[in-house]
């Protein structure tokens, strides 16, 4: 069997009857568009989060869109993010005029490095945007009591950790996306939680900001043709909704194999000396949305090609730090650069990981891997 990055289709194949009776009472019952579905996904999401207010829309970048549009963040405003992320979490500044404050990342965990963080603020800062990338949680604590001293909004960028526990200080555990003022995620087919199209959510405890972002979700209209803001129109399918329904049921069960999978990873790769394995944070669980190794000595490049010589996909998430894009460049003065951030770029390389992996697939993998570095 091919091994894949992701695999959709043999995870599809056990929750087959589910989802196909889900997708035939959509189409029996022709709601298309805000169907019966869509709430029902609504409310066991506000759930299984513990969250006031979860907001379907039709994709991860909207969901940060509507967020930062709903907190009336104008032009000009400045909002803090990691420079090691997805384009979408700056790309949205862009398109409504603000300014993306791009900041470097933990070398360990991968997360924002909140210390250091005051040396960005300006009068114009507004916002912070923590990402929970690969599967765990930035460190909510400092974050907060970052953004409460200097009045700050916090967004959640919760695209890659849906699942994920973050453990206060007092003993307080919330999941990730439900800690800021709002958290937003995307239901891309290859997330934790994906569905088999485009989608997203946006959640918040706050009732005024609900009530907000749907109407901005909603062409700005609490009642139909009448406009109270300028919105857009952002809206999960039905259909979409009816998967995630299912496949909601199966999240924590997807995180525990791919927590298994993870561990194997780490007992058969930790003594080869040229790699560094993922670090778990204290005060977080991990959903592994990634498996992401560091590789020194500037061989990543070189284990990549070689393990794609073996049928091995890989991917490196990210080659490039934002600010190095062409389409930020105009946000930092020319210069500009970022220690780990720049190292991460260069060393970061991720393993095949789901919820559907045989043990003949994991021991290929990190035979091969071995053998690269010779050991």
């Amino acid at each position: 069997m091919k091994i894949q990055m992701v695999d959709l289709k043999g995870q599809y194949a056990k929750i087959k009857k589910e989802v196909d009776a889900g997708i035939q009472d959509c189409i029996d019952n022709t709601a298309f568009i805000n169907g019966p579905a869509v709430k029902e996904f609504q409310q066991d999401f506000e759930k299984y989060l513990d969250v006031k207010h979860v907001i379907p829309c039709a994709n991860g970048t909207d969901a940060l869109q509507i967020a930062m549009m709903a907190l009336d963040l104008k032009p000009g405003d400045e909002v803090i993010c990691p420079a090691f992320t997805y384009v979408a979490t700056a790309e949205v500044m862009g398109l409504l005029g603000l300014k993306p404050i791009m900041v470097d990342v933990n070398e360990d965990t991968f997360d924002i490095e909140f210390r250091g963080l005051d040396k960005y603020l300006t009068p114009n800062t507004k916002a912070i945007v923590p990402v929970h990338l690969y599967g765990q949680s930035a460190d909510m604590e400092k974050i907060l009591e970052f953004a409460e001293k200097h009045n700050l909004f916090v967004i959640e960028d919760n695209a890659q950790a849906i699942g994920s526990d973050y453990t206060f200080s007092d003993g307080t555990v919330k999941k990730t996306g439900t800690i800021g003022h709002i958290g937003c995620t995307s239901f891309f087919p290859s997330k934790n939680l994906g569905c088999y199209g485009d989608g997203g959510a946006i959640m918040t405890n706050d009732d005024d900001l609900a009530l907000k972002i749907r109407m901005i979700a909603n062409h700005g209209q609490e009642k139909k043709y009448y406009h109270k803001v300028v919105g857009c129109n952002s809206r999960l399918d039905t259909i979409q909704a009816a998967v995630l329904k299912v496949k909601l049921k199966y999240l924590d069960e997807y995180s525990e194999a791919r927590n298994q999978m993870a561990s194997y990873y780490d007992e058969n790769l930790a003594g080869i000396s040229e790699i560094q394995v993922p670090k778990r944070a204290e005060n977080s669980t991990h959903v592994f949305h990634q498996y992401t190794l560091r590789v020194k000595n500037g061989k990543r490049d070189k284990l990549q090609q070689y393990l794609a010589e073996k049928n091995i996909p890989s991917m490196i998430y990210y080659p490039l730090p934002l600010y190095k894009q062409e389409a930020f460049k105009q946000y930092v003065s020319e210069g500009f650069g970022l220690p780990v951030t720049e190292k991460l770029c260069e060393e970061v390389i991720s393993l095949p990981i789901h919820t559907e992996f045989d043990q003949k697939s994991l021991d290929l993998i990190t035979a091969e891997i071995k053998s690269f570095f010779n050991v």
